[in-house]
């Protein structure tokens, strides 16, 4: 069964209480039950993971490089500025794993800050705007890559 770590940035461990107009009333608990049964169904192997520590994120993108493991990626805030985690996930798409960047909303339609990513051009898709359904688009997208 291939592996897919699935890895949320800052601030998602507040899910279903911050600002649930933007990012809704589910909580992370409720993201990673969806995604472990999204994964089950499509024969993946899920883990999902939160940190609001930069250096943790860049630590799981090490780890999927070390264990051949596919990525969904939100990066949140480090979408903006972290070039440390994106030089981590060039690592994961060089050694030719998929890697999906995923938003909860749609970044573009937001501050001007959230405009820019440092993520997407090193991310094999970049998928904005859609919810939880994004993740599941996501991890639809890491089956059918590694079936290609």
């Amino acid at each position: 069964m291939n592996k897919v770590v699935v890895v949320n940035g800052p601030n998602l461990g507040r899910l279903g209480v911050r600002e649930p107009e933007v990012y809704g009333s589910q909580d992370l608990a409720a993201l990673t039950e969806d995604c472990t049964r999204w994964g089950r169904d499509l024969g993946l192997d899920v883990r999902v993971c939160q940190s609001d520590d930069e250096a943790e994120v860049i630590g799981w993108m090490h780890r999927a490089v070390d264990e051949h493991t596919s990525v969904v990626m939100n990066p949140a805030a480090f979408t903006h500025y972290s070039y440390g985690l994106a030089d981590a996930a060039h690592m994961v798409t060089d050694a030719g794993l998929p890697l999906i960047e995923v938003h909860i909303s749609n970044p573009s339609s937001r501050d001007s800050f959230r405009k820019h990513s440092v993520i997407s051009p090193v991310a094999t898709s970049t998928i904005t705007g859609l919810g939880f359904f994004g993740y599941r688009l996501a991890l639809e997208a890491v089956a059918h890559l590694l079936d290609a």
